[in-house]
């Protein structure tokens, strides 16, 4: 099946800190949990449960980016850049996302202070050696068992840019045109495509890109960070308001899609998104 436009990968961007700010690059390792690198390390309170631009925009501001061998180098407004290599898996705890109870490895010391001093709350450092740790992915959309790094719910997510100018149309006409056009770091895909028609995505279920096929689980349902400006850190009423007026399927205001690899291999900018199904 074609979906009948030149559709091709116009971006990529890995985010190895769950709610930090990522890094963009022309070609990436899909794993059976998501492109290497993405989200293996994760933010958490001293109770052990996530800590998200949720509830701390401002994290917004800081970065991270994937060094050699799997550590990162973290940087943030008023603080030295820190490197923090993937700890030793002898320091597994419990940690809790979204009230999924699984282990991962504690960070150095030095990763815990740096963040918490930025966010100005106690927060640990938390690095996911091995995806199998994290209970499998809904069995509805994942029957095989697949696994999933520190994201939401899902090993990778796609958006196009023809549904963001659909929906920064939309919200033009709703008579608020200060809080657009959103740029697409709101969303913070995994892979951006060029070259379908808006919402193009709503008709998948399996895909290839380059050469790897996925499967498509379901519409990505959206919460408070897409209304995070990621270079402020202030929150408006967009996208959100607009997608409850025009986007909602089913119970969640929906922007692109989520999707699990069948296989592993590259895939690159300027690749071809071909429908299968």
């Amino acid at each position: 099946m074609s979906n009948g436009l030149d559709a091709v990968v116009h971006g990529m961007r890995i985010h190895p800190v769950k709610s930090v700010g990522g890094y963009d690059t022309a070609q990436a390792a899909v794993e059976p949990w998501g492109l290497a690198g993405d989200r293996r390390w994760m933010l958490v309170d001293t109770e052990g449960t996530a800590v998200t631009q949720r509830e701390r925009p401002g994290l917004a501001l800081s970065s991270a980016a994937t060094l050699p061998g799997g550590g990162v180098r973290l940087s943030a407004p008023g603080r030295d850049d820190l490197v923090v290599e993937p700890p030793e898996p002898i320091a597994a705890v419990g940690v809790t996302l979204f009230g999924n109870k699984f282990k991962a490895v504690t960070a150095a010391d030095e990763a815990h202070a740096w963040f918490s001093a930025y966010l100005g709350t106690e927060v640990r450092l938390m690095h996911l050696d091995d995806p199998a740790r994290r209970r499998t992915i809904n069995p509805k959309y994942a029957p095989n068992g697949e696994t999933v790094s520190f994201a939401d719910g899902y090993p990778l997510q796609i958006a196009t840019r023809a549904s963001l100018d659909a929906l920064n149309a939309l919200i033009a006409q709703g008579g608020h045109p200060a809080e657009g056009p959103l740029p697409m770091n709101r969303f913070r895909p995994n892979v951006v495509i060029d070259g379908t028609e808006a919402w193009a995505e709503d008709t998948w279920s399996r895909i290839s890109i380059g050469e790897v096929t996925f499967r498509v689980a379901k519409p990505c349902g959206r919460c408070v960070i897409t209304t995070t400006d990621q270079a402020t850190a202030e929150r408006g009423k967009e996208p959100l308001r607009t997608l409850a007026r025009h986007r909602r399927i089913g119970r969640s205001l929906a922007f692109g899609v989520l999707v699990i690899p069948e296989d592993t291999g590259i895939i690159r900018i300027g690749d071809a998104l071909k429908v299968l199904a």
